[in-house]
């Protein structure tokens, strides 16, 4: 755990006892703060106090005493409603911040030759993957890579700072906008598509907090921006005029004069005076599609940016596993290669799947975000059927027969895995994919999209098991015979 001693003799307030609300408060007593800790609901506070942690209602508390709040990211602090402790801090004029933030003081607060290197990803869609291909690399190349933030472990629960380490974070929106004195040794924006718009207001907000990702940087630091939309163009062109740092612009599906790009498969490098192919991405086991390409050029430009070589990172890129639940290849049965995409909880999401595989008997639905499967229209041509389950399953099978695809609504997800291979096997399509990539969150029948995943997978396993045995079975009595 890192201990938030820049914090020590301060009152800090913490509201959001999750996992890094818990971290935070923690980090924070070990560093010799006075904490203050609260949450809403009574369970939370309840494990909070068994982990060690000082709960006080924030409610009563007297906030002229506090120095700072640290409200968990997933809590407004104005839209769409300021919850009840953003509105004491404010009218207090308390600072309002969150765990990635105390993480950047205490690194700011070494000697510049004792600071680890930070890499910070963000956008809409790839934070994910881009952030563990980063953290596969490193650690392929013999690095310390400490991953985390909005993935996995929380900021403030990654080992000690130290000079050799490489703090490679995932940051969302939430997090950017309370965070004020982190400075990214590299900084990764990969894309930005309508999301949160609830939180941050309209787009152009959304995209203010987003780029705050390259805030603090020096001429010595990368920034890495994605250029396949209008908005990553737009802030690569603000960059290079300022001249404040390397700008480094990527694409996963277009040549460059600069940078890093994905061409047919292949990434390209033109960080070092001349264009070099460092590897075919269409030989990687974990990165099936041009999103994914995109997301390794991105990674490559990041930790080449920090002095990897370019031969090592090639060689670590094709041994990337994937990420759980996002095109994470399950296995085979005969010819069908199945496919968990359950983190596509939105249509951008989805249309990146869909567009990375032919012959696909799709499994989606769930609860939907506003708008339908509509503007998946260009890829339906990828899909032989579609099998849906949840609360949207009505709305997408008339989507779906509106374009004349076929569709069956399953209901459950354990039916339309059972259909979906029948139908796969029976058809003798080459190379068919039964791919779970629901466009919709999971909350109607699953606790997450993570136990949703688990549960295809683990379906999936089965049904590969089945086969497994009677291919051997049929094996043993040839032999028999």
């Amino acid at each position: 755990m890192i201990e938030a001693g820049t914090f020590k003799g301060k009152t800090t307030a913490v509201f959001g006892l999750g996992r890094s609300g818990i971290t935070a408060a923690l980090s924070l007593q070990k560093g010799g703060a006075k904490v203050l800790a609260w949450d809403d609901n009574e369970a939370s506070r309840k494990v909070a106090e068994e982990e060690g942690v000082r709960v006080v209602d924030l409610q009563t508390a007297d906030w002229k005493t506090i120095d700072e709040l640290v409200l968990s990211p997933g809590v407004p602090h104005e839209l769409p409603k300021a919850h009840w402790s953003a509105e004491k801090a404010k009218a207090a004029d308390v600072p309002i911040i969150c765990d990635i933030e105390i993480f950047a003081r205490e690194v700011m607060a070494r000697a510049p030759e004792r600071r680890p290197n930070i890499i910070a990803i963000t956008g809409t869609n790839g934070k994910s993957t881009t952030t563990s291909l980063i953290g596969h690399i490193l650690s392929e190349a013999g690095r310390d890579a400490q991953v985390g933030g909005n993935i996995g472990r929380g900021v403030l629960d990654l080992e000690s700072i130290y000079a050799g380490a490489n703090y490679v974070l995932e940051l969302s929106s939430y997090q950017l906008e309370r965070t004020f004195s982190l400075k990214a040794n590299a900084a990764v924006f990969l894309n930005l598509t309508p999301d949160h718009l609830d939180r941050h207001g309209d787009m152009k907000g959304y995209e203010k907090a987003k780029i705050r990702v390259f805030d603090n940087q020096t001429k010595e630091d990368a920034a890495i921006i994605g250029v396949d939309g209008p908005e990553g163009k737009r802030t690569c062109s603000r960059l290079l005029a300022a001249n404040g740092r390397r700008v480094l612009p990527i694409s996963g599906k277009r040549s460059l004069g600069r940078g890093v790009c994905v061409i047919k498969g292949k990434l390209y490098s033109i960080m070092d005076g001349q264009c070099q192919m460092i590897v075919d991405l269409n030989k990687a086991i974990g990165l099936d599609g041009q999103h994914n390409w995109q997301n390794a050029a991105a990674a490559y430009a990041a930790v080449r940016a920090i002095g990897l070589k370019p031969e090592a990172i090639g060689q670590a890129i094709l041994t990337f596993p994937g990420l759980e639940h996002r095109l994470e290849n399950i296995g085979k049965v005969g010819p069908v290669k199945y496919v968990n995409d359950s983190k596509a909880t939105n249509v951008d999401a989805a249309a990146q799947a869909l567009g990375t595989y032919d012959n696909i008997y799709w499994i989606a639905g769930g609860q939907a975000k506003d708008g339908g499967i509509a503007d998946l229209a260009p890829h339906f041509k990828n899909i032989t059927r579609a099998y849906l389950i949840g609360e949207a399953a009505g709305d997408f099978e008339a989507t779906l027969k509106d374009n004349k695809i076929s569709a069956k609504v399953s209901k459950e997800l354990h039916m339309a895995i059972m259909c979906a291979t029948k139908d796969a096997l029976a058809s003798r399509a080459p190379n068919p994919v039964v791919l779970l990539s629901p466009a919709c969150a999971s909350f109607d029948q699953f606790k997450n999209f993570e136990i949703r995943g688990d549960a295809f997978r683990s379906q999936v396993q089965k049904i590969i098991d089945m086969f497994e045995r009677e291919k051997t079975n049929a094996t043993l009595n040839a032999g028999a015979a």
